[in-house]
């Protein structure tokens, strides 16, 4: 019988954990009771407080006694953390559900992002409704509106309650299991101006053999692409479009962190790299940009989003930051370099072409990476041409065959 985990504070809002619980195990499923509440539990638990604690070398009596909610919730979200993925190793359950508000959501979601990708998680919350990018990071949390507080059992509360129980057991109950041929997985970055390229190429690379995950390049995607490489998913990255460290750089809204670039590079995984979208600078609505920009080119992708064209300057910033990383691969990599434009829109009669900004990516790049295991390929044709993608992912897999060979060596 399949196991729903189900964490919260039983000391504070037993009621509703228990009525979690009672439809639960009414739908023919186990409960798995984790309490992280700092005082005495009101349900019984199969995972207490202390134990949690514990996993970060904390006593919860000591805690309780200091009555410092930030200090419990720190040491709590930190002891779950480390507790549920050895938890869910051990097959103590198969899928998790929790309540609360943002502190209750604060204290569990660390813990369901530690969980690996594909694992039923389901947080039931107050702040569910607004950015809930803290919370989530770059895992598959389902986040469920609350509507009212998680404070007692009224109309609204019940139905939400059912509802959430339903969608856990669901996900637990009636898994099914893969049928599609497992294939070794590439990693590709794309952003709207660099699918054309990104599409070409994943024909090429299914066509060898090959499962394509392509990641919009919108800071969410970088990192987690950047994690399931490092933990082991991947076997090759197609990373042509490395315009998240243009936001990184200029302070855009699509940062990926400055540890982008690098899981690949650390873990020996082949990778081709480009410069696709380094053009670009994501913003909101045109009001939101940065006073400083003011008189930059600007271009109205959507509503929401405005691009701003990035400079000869910047151009050299980024070249330097994406040298140093490319300088820490450890493995054979190769940096393809489009001669005639690296997005769409950086094209002859289009908003953002710029071959003096272009130009000085390039010899930046090309002068500033001294790690012999990179090498630099330059093509005569735009990002978005047939001409480089099918050339990108020729390379990509000739190194992905290097590296296979290798290993029957």
């Amino acid at each position: 019988m399949k196991t729903v985990a189900i964490a919260g504070t039983f000391d504070s809002k037993s009621l509703e954990f228990g009525y979690l619980q009672e439809i639960i195990q009414s739908l023919g499923l186990k409960t798995f009771m984790i309490h992280t509440g700092v005082f005495e539990p009101k349900l019984t638990v199969d995972v207490s407080n202390e134990e949690i604690a514990g996993a970060v070398g904390a006593d919860i009596k000591e805690i309780a006694a200091k009555k410092d909610r930030a200090l419990a919730t720190d040491v709590l979200s930190r002891g779950l953390e480390k507790l549920l993925p050895k938890l869910y190793a051990k097959g103590k359950f198969d899928g998790i559900i929790a309540c609360g508000g943002s502190g209750g959501t604060s204290l569990v979601t660390p813990g369901m992002r530690a969980l690996p990708v594909g694992v039923p998680k389901v947080m039931v919350s107050t702040v569910a409704a607004g950015d809930v990018s803290m919370y989530v990071g770059t895992s598959d949390i389902f986040m469920y509106p609350s509507i009212v507080d998680v404070a007692g059992l009224n109309s609204i509360s019940t139905k939400i309650f059912t509802n959430a129980a339903l969608a856990i057991a669901g996900m637990v109950k009636f898994e099914v299991k893969q049928v599609l041929e497992k294939k070794p997985l590439i990693a590709a970055s794309m952003f709207g101006v660099t699918t054309p390229c990104v599409n070409q190429a994943r024909e090429y690379l299914e066509q060898h053999g090959y499962e394509v995950l392509i990641f919009h390049a919108t800071g969410t995607g970088g990192k987690a692409m950047e994690n399931l490489i490092k933990d082991g998913y991947i076997e090759g990255v197609f990373d042509i479009t490395t315009t998240e460290w243009c936001d990184e750089l200029m302070g855009g809204n699509m940062a990926a962190g400055d540890k982008r670039l690098e899981a690949a590079a650390l873990n020996q995984i082949p990778q081709v790299v480009s410069v696709g979208a380094l053009d670009m600078v994501n913003f909101g609505p045109i009001a939101t940009v940065p006073g400083k920009y003011s008189g930059r080119n600007f271009y109205k992708h959507n509503p929401t989003v405005t691009l701003m064209r990035t400079t000869v300057e910047e151009n050299r910033q980024l070249g330097l930051a994406i040298a140093a990383k490319l300088n820490m691969c450890q493995a054979r990599a190769a940096l393809l370099l489009p001669l005639k434009g690296v997005s769409m829109i950086d094209a002859p009669g289009q908003p953002f072409h710029g071959p003096e900004e272009d130009a000085m990516l390039f010899k930046t790049l090309k002068e500033n990476i001294i790690n012999p295991l990179v090498e630099i390929i330059e093509v005569d044709a735009n990002i978005n041409d047939t001409e480089f993608s099918t050339a990108a992912a020729q390379k990509l897999v000739e190194l992905l065959k290097e590296k296979t060979d290798r290993r029957h060596f």
